[in-house]
């Protein structure tokens, strides 16, 4: 997709993911990069199939290259999943159980709203249904009556 926002200046591809990786091991407390990894592919690839539009583009825009690759490669769904029908659909795909894929869940959205930041994380959770606030560490908010 083709956007005409200002990418912000990308690391050499190899760095800026090590560097998420990172991130995400530190935050999962993973005792291999290789699990990181795992973790980081699982749920990046479930959140490309439930993000769309400029919320989509916006987030492989700041993200690393090979994140962005494993974001944007998704087709997205065409009938969204909650926040619980994604951890539980990313433990069906990974033969994991629910709490060590929540787990994931968690560990690599602190990494991914580290790079996104807290508007776009906003927006984000506003285009997806209910229950991903909490997956992200932020209080579930619902619209007043």
């Amino acid at each position: 997709m083709i956007s005409d926002r200002q990418a912000p200046p990308r690391q050499p591809n190899g760095t800026a993911y090590e560097q998420m990786l990172e991130k995400v091991r530190y935050e999962g407390a993973y005792p291999t990069r290789e699990k990181a990894d795992k973790a980081l592919r699982l749920v990046l690839a479930g959140l490309g199939r439930q993000v769309t539009g400029d919320e989509r583009v916006d987030l492989a825009a700041c993200l690393p290259l090979e994140a962005a690759r494993v974001l944007t490669e998704q087709i997205p769904d065409t009938r969204p999943l909650t926040g619980w029908a994604f951890v539980k659909d990313l433990a069906a795909r990974s033969g994991a159980s629910l709490a060590t894929t929540r787990w994931d869940t968690g560990s690599v959205f602190s990494a991914i709203a580290a790079y996104a930041g807290p508007d776009l994380i906003t927006r984000i959770l506003h285009q997806l249904p209910a229950g991903y606030a909490l997956l992200f560490g932020r209080a579930e908010l619902t619209p007043a009556a």
